[in-house]
């Protein structure tokens, strides 16, 4: 059983930068893949980012890639996700998440944090 914790979160302007964090607990950190998903009122859950357990790959959803960059510290069981140029549609809660698998669909992580707020003002 992995415990995930995520902090960070803040309301900021339009064009700043925040630092997600999640910190793991319980369980053996380097063999997850680890993502990164956020859900907006009204909306579906959505994926953000992910980055493997092994060679470090990362992912990106388009609506992100070259504005958010994630990252892991197996030896310290955390995984960031650095937020830049943020818009107002990134208003939304995250959610940081362990899985097994090579996949980023979200049903594919066993483990979920319990979310910290974003939002972005025009």
């Amino acid at each position: 059983q992995v415990q995930l914790v995520e902090s960070g979160g803040g309301l900021v302007q339009a064009g700043d930068s925040l630092r997600l964090s999640c910190a793991a607990s319980g369980g053996t950190f380097s063999r997850y893949r680890m993502g990164w998903f956020r859900q907006a009122p009204g909306k579906e859950r959505e994926f953000v980012a992910s980055i493997s357990s092994s060679d470090l790959n990362t992912y990106y959803a388009d609506s992100v890639k070259g504005r958010f960059t994630t990252s892991r510290d197996n030896a310290k069981n955390m995984v960031d996700l650095q937020m830049n140029s943020l818009k107002p549609e990134d208003t939304a809660v995250y959610y940081c998440a362990a899985g097994f698998y090579a996949s980023n669909d979200p049903k594919y992580f066993n483990y979920w944090g319990q979310g910290t707020q974003v939002t972005v003002s025009s």
